[in-house]
């Protein structure tokens, strides 16, 4: 007999007279080369199929959309913080990171002073006294139509405030000495002759301004940190990815607290800045695109990620007609060095140059075909910044009205963000600056001293 039951079977020679004839290292041969031979049944590789295709489509919507691949809970580690997770909601990971974040996301309110000029001629008699809001100004705040507050809210008697206040977010990021600090935008303050703070809970309290940056757009506030718990971890934000979900944090219109959530549209998008508000981009800022809810009063907010770390502090959007989902925000990596300095010092020490400028090639205001004639320039030079004005280090080097700046340091400037990217990331305060320019078409070079930049 042979091993096995389907042992090779031949109508011509019997099981018996087979084995019997066969030489026993052959029958050894032959069965190791059956035993190589055999294959996985169907239904084997039906089944294997079947979980590895199992396995693949687990993978990809985990990395598809984010959200943990396994059915049980799962906890993120932060620091001291612990953020639960699980499949049963796709939106806990949202959920947990607000209320990690939100008691240090406060609103700020801002107050100016109106002054009114006193009228010439009059002695006052018979003079009535006037609001401190223009009659033209006075109920242009109205509701949409059939818009409900609810029978429980509770306007509060501070609600809608004078035309000078003005609303904007912050977020607590220090406690040190007594004091909790708060970074906001300097555009929220700007301008602003006594600032409060409101805390998630609704409480009011006095803020001090610490110091303010205009080209970054940061100012920090400090506060009274009795009572003040968690403060908001910074997050690394050149970690960010296309597509990562967001979330804003902040006082839209006045309405505290105001969660919303996008993605993030564009990881470090380059918008130009007009530092001077006059219509001229002197600057450029990167920034964090979103589609978030940003509106009015978000302004100096967080931008948050699923961990709960802020990445960035929301600063504008834009507004125009039919535009939507158009939110930007700075990025912390971009302002970590910025609000150090600012605790320390107050403000930001950047190199001075002292001369105002307008580009040469300037598309939205040229300079006309008589004023490019009087700078007697070779036909060859078409880039440059034309100094209008030459103070402080530019005029005790001996710069004058009319020079033509082509080139820093060797490097060929053609505009004035040029000139101005070059003096705040290449040069510091108390180096020399080689200078290379045009007067009366002919080429000349001359150092400046650089010096500290006068508070504006």
């Amino acid at each position: 007999m042979g091993l096995f039951d389907d042992d090779f079977y031949s109508t011509k020679i019997s099981r018996q007279s087979k084995n019997t004839s066969e030489d026993p290292s052959e029958r050894k041969t032959k069965w190791r080369t059956s035993r190589r031979k055999k294959s996985l049944s169907t239904f084997q590789i039906s089944a294997i199929s079947s979980v590895c295709s199992a396995l693949i489509a687990v993978m990809l919507f985990s990395f598809l959309t984010g959200h943990p691949a396994t059915s049980s809970p799962m906890t993120l580690v932060n620091g001291s913080h612990q953020l639960s997770t699980s499949d049963g909601d796709p939106y806990e990971r949202i959920i947990s990171a607000a209320q990690k974040v939100r008691p240090a996301v406060v609103s700020v309110l801002t107050h100016k002073e109106t002054v009114f000029p006193e009228e010439e001629g009059l002695e006052g008699e018979g003079l009535e006294e006037e609001s401190a809001v223009p009659p033209e100004q006075e109920g242009d705040f109205e509701l949409p139509e059939g818009f409900d507050f609810g029978e429980d809210f509770d306007f509060g008697n501070d609600f809608g405030g004078s035309q000078e206040d003005a609303l904007g977010s912050g977020v607590i990021f220090k406690k040190l000495e007594g004091k909790a600090f708060v970074i906001t935008n300097n555009h929220v303050v700007e301008g602003a002759d006594s600032l409060e703070v409101v805390l998630v809970g609704g409480e009011k309290r006095k803020a001090t301004l610490v110091g303010t940056d205009n080209v970054s757009d940061i100012a920090v506030l400090s506060i009274d940190s009795k009572g003040i718990g968690e403060v908001a971890e910074f997050g690394d934000s050149s970690k960010l990815r296309l597509g990562e979900t967001v979330i804003a944090i902040g006082n839209p219109l006045g309405l505290g607290d105001t969660l919303t959530s996008g993605i993030v549209s564009y990881t470090n998008r380059i918008i130009p800045v007009s530092l001077n508000q006059d219509g001229i981009y002197d600057w450029e800022q990167e920034v964090i695109q979103t589609d978030a809810a940003i509106n009015e009063g978000n302004s100096g907010g967080a931008l948050v990620d699923l961990n709960g770390k802020v990445i960035g502090i929301n600063t504008m959007k834009i507004a125009d007609t039919g535009v939507e989902g158009l939110g930007f925000a700075i990025p912390v990596n971009e302002i970590t060095e910025v609000v150090t300095e600012l605790m320390l010092k107050g403000h930001i020490a950047r190199p001075y140059l002292g001369v105002y400028t307008v580009d040469l090639s300037n598309p939205y205001a040229p300079l006309s075909k008589k004023e490019k004639e009087n700078l007697k320039l070779p036909k060859t030079v078409t880039e440059g910044v034309v100094v209008l004005d030459a103070l402080g280090p530019a005029l005790d080097a001996g710069m004058q009205l009319n020079d033509v700046i082509i080139k820093l340091d060797g490097k060929p400037i053609t505009t004035t963000l040029e000139l101005r990217k070059h003096l705040y990331r290449n040069t510091k305060v108390g180096s020399d600056l080689n200078v290379t320019f045009y007067r009366d078409g002919k080429l000349q070079s001359l150092k400046v001293k650089l010096e500290e930049k006068p508070g504006e």
